[in-house]
């Protein structure tokens, strides 16, 4: 199971949010690069990178943030804001290893189907974040009428691999990741779900882990507020899917 560090991006900062609310937010970087970096010297192989300033359509500089951070190495998961398949292109052209769709997937799911077909399953992800049992959008600030399992289903069936799973409420909390419905859907759906979303200790990496069929976890608050290393979290998750 990988473990993917969180750099989410605010106005070039590192940055974290409770409950994805910009209200609520903490800075904790203002060098996304050496941010990057430390996660790396500490062993890990991929990080996940979220543009805020695209997912709440604010105008940004975040692409070039994109392409500093590819040069140290690191394989990169980045999101937020991606709307069309030119935005999807430019960032892997920037340095990505995988994209991560979210509104354009629900607003417009054939584009997920050509973006597939263009640059590969690998190459894209697709963000079912939840609120209330659906699926939301832009930013989280807007609720669709799907569920995740029925349009997590829908997408495997059109090529989709790789899916990112956060339960909206959690995220930022620190109260626990939502394992049981992370792993359901990955059982349900059959794509290789990240989790996402108020993962904070070692025993919640190895419980999804240990279920075999979830991909990876995807760590933001818990390391930046030092209640797990990311040495820990990489130790916990050996073994898993």
């Amino acid at each position: 199971m990988i473990i993917y560090p969180a750099i989410d991006l605010h106005d070039g900062k590192v940055v974290r949010l409770r409950e994805g609310d910009l209200r609520q937010e903490t800075v904790f970087s203002e060098d996304p690069a050496a941010t990057a970096q430390s996660w790396i010297d500490q062993g890990a192989e991929w990080i996940h990178m979220v543009n805020l300033d695209g997912a709440f359509d604010a105008a940004n500089e975040n692409i070039r943030v994109l392409e500093t951070v590819a040069k140290l190495g690191v394989k990169l998961q980045f999101g937020g804001g991606l709307r069309d398949l030119k935005a999807l292109g430019d960032a892997l052209d920037a340095g990505a290893s995988r994209v991560v769709l979210g509104t354009l997937a629900v607003k417009q799911p054939d584009k997920v189907v050509e973006a597939v077909a263009r640059f590969g399953a690998d190459a894209v992800c697709v963000a079912l974040d939840a609120k209330d049992g659906k699926v939301t959008t832009h930013g989280w600030t807007e609720l669709s009428t799907e569920s995740p399992v029925a349009f997590g289903s829908w997408l495997f069936a059109k090529g989709v691999r790789h899916a990112l799973y956060t339960d909206v409420k959690r995220d930022g909390m620190l109260s626990g990741a939502n394992i049981d419905d992370t792993v359901a859907l990955a059982r349900e759906t059959g794509l290789r779900v990240i989790a996402s979303g108020g993962v904070s200790s070692a025993g919640e990496i190895e419980r999804l882990a240990a279920s075999g069929v979830v991909a990876g976890a995807i760590i933001g608050m818990a390391l930046y507020q030092k209640k797990i290393s990311l040495g820990d979290a990489l130790r916990a998750a050996k073994g898993g899917a």
